[in-house]
C-alpha cells in the first residue's frame, strides 16, 4: 500500500476544500428550508478505508446515510452520513411530523435524500473547481442501517476501493440546533492517486 505524504501544504488545501464546499453547501440548505443556516469544518483528512467506519462509531453504529456514485475523471463513491437522530432534526426542517426512532418514512428517507443530494454535489463542485477534473454524481440513494452495511451497499457496483477516502468532517447550525454531518469520497483503485495527484499531495513508495 502507498503511503500519501501529509504535510502543511497538504492539510492546508483539505480544509480549504472543505470551508468552500461548506459555504456552498449552507447557502443551498438554506434557499432549501427558508431560514439561515451555517456549516463549520472543523478538520479535513484522508483516512485508510478500512478506518472509515471507526469515523462513525464503529461499524455496528446505526446512521442515516444519501450515498451516490461519481462518474468521469474521477470514480468513486460519495456519502453524506449522520447519526440517526442528527438526521432525524435536520429533516424536521422541511417535514412537520418526524418518526420518532430509528425507523424513516418514505417521505423522511426522500427527505434526506433531497437534503443528502444538495450538500453532496455542493463539495462536489467545489473539488471539481479546486482539480479542474470532471466528476458528474449519480441519482442519489439513501440508506438507514449499520455503518458497514451502508459502506458496503454504496460499493456494492465496486469489488475494489482505493486505499484512502477523503473525509470532510461538518457541523451544522440553524435555527433548531446543530448536528454533525460527515462527507466520504471513496475514490476506485486508480482514481484515487489520480485524484489526489491533481490536489498536488505526493507519494512515497
Amino acid at each position: 500500500m502507498s503511503e500519501f505524504v501529509i504535510n502543511q501544504a497538504t492539510t492546508d488545501l483539505l480544509r480549504e476544500i472543505g470551508n468552500i464546499g461548506a459555504a456552498h453547501a449552507a447557502t443551498a440548505l438554506s434557499q432549501m428550508i427558508g431560514e439561515p443556516v451555517n456549516m463549520r469544518v472543523p478538520w479535513v483528512e484522508l483516512v485508510p478505508f478500512d478506518d472509515v467506519t471507526a469515523v462513525l462509531g464503529g461499524p455496528e453504529q446505526v446512521v442515516a446515510c444519501v450515498y451516490l456514485t461519481v462518474r468521469g475523471d474521477i470514480t468513486g463513491s460519495m456519502f453524506f452520513v449522520q447519526s440517526v437522530p442528527a438526521a432525524k432534526i435536520l429533516i424536521s426542517e422541511l417535514l412537520s411530523d418526524v418518526t420518532p426512532g430509528d425507523s424513516f418514512s418514505e417521505l423522511e428517507l426522500s427527505a434526506l435524500a433531497e437534503m443528502g443530494n444538495i450538500m453532496s454535489a455542493t463539495y462536489l463542485s467545489s473539488l471539481i473547481d479546486l482539480t479542474n477534473l470532471q466528476m458528474q454524481p449519480s441519482v442519489p440513494m439513501v440508506a438507514v442501517d449499520m455503518a458497514q452495511a451502508v459502506l458496503a451497499v454504496g460499493l456494492s457496483q465496486d469489488a475494489l476501493v482505493g486505499n484512502y477516502a477523503l473525509v470532510i468532517h461538518a457541523t451544522i447550525h440553524h435555527l433548531r440546533a446543530s448536528e454533525d454531518a460527515h462527507f466520504f469520497l471513496l475514490p476506485d483503485p486508480g482514481a484515487e492517486r489520480r485524484l489526489l495527484t491533481a490536489l498536488g499531495m505526493g507519494s512515497a513508495q
